[in-house]
């Protein structure tokens, strides 16, 4: 007869993810769950996040059939969540003021334990753009990347003429770092690249809050054990 596996005690977490948070003065930041997809959803349908003349994203995944957009950003996430692991993962941050989802703070990274290397992305609902949620949003994300993840650079980028989000690349001491060409809507644009660096990066006047930072969210990631860990 086979033998069972010998038990393990402690049972790791499966997901470690799910307990961590980020707080500004102004906003919550949590991973993605099935929940909170619901509610992005609808904020994208109620708001949108770009005019509908212009395009702001390299993939013009805003363009989709109103009819399935919803559909498409649901299967989106969850395939992200299947591919994070050590080698690659996505922080994909759902960002709520006053408990209501205003947006999203993408984190990524590949080989990060040896890399130590991420890149940001995000979007707000346009009923909250010009009010510094977006500066606000990508500083906590930088501020756990350098500070408790252990990252040495990050990097972002923006399509040009998306002048918001230039501006919030300066505001926080990005660098440039070389251009590209893309062809949203089969339009050639130019995408701007940009670089920080913890010494380089322009803090926020607010410490950044972190609960659910732990020891086997650290190895998931490769990244830095907790502060006193």
């Amino acid at each position: 007869m086979d033998r069972l596996p010998a038990p393990i005690d402690p049972v790791p977490d499966p997901w470690p993810l799910h307990g961590l948070v980020l707080r500004t003065p102004r906003l919550e930041l949590r991973p993605d769950d099935d929940g909170s997809l619901r509610e992005l959803v609808t904020m994208l349908h109620a708001t949108g996040v770009h005019p509908a003349s212009a395009m702001p994203f390299s993939v013009p995944w805003t363009d989709a059939d109103p009819r399935y957009l919803g559909r498409g950003v649901v299967q989106y996430f969850w395939s992200e969540r299947a591919r994070t692991g050590p080698e690659s993962w996505a922080l994909h941050l759902v960002v709520r003021s006053e408990g209501r989802v205003i947006g999203l703070q993408s984190l990524t990274a590949d080989r990060f334990g040896l890399l130590r290397g991420v890149e940001t992305g995000s979007y707000l609902g346009l009923s909250y753009q010009g009010t510094g949620y977006g500066t606000e949003m990508r500083a906590a994300v930088l501020a756990f990347a350098f500070d408790h993840l252990g990252a040495t650079t990050a990097r972002s980028d923006y399509v040009e003429g998306n002048d918001a989000s230039a501006a919030v690349s300066r505001r926080l001491g990005y660098r440039a770092d070389g251009t590209s060409l893309n062809s949203a809507r089969e339009v050639r644009t130019v995408q701007h690249r940009v670089l920080l660096t913890p010494e380089e990066f322009v803090r926020p006047g607010w410490e950044l809050g972190v609960r659910g930072y732990t020891d086997e969210l650290a190895g998931f990631l490769g990244a830095q054990p907790p502060r006193g860990g």
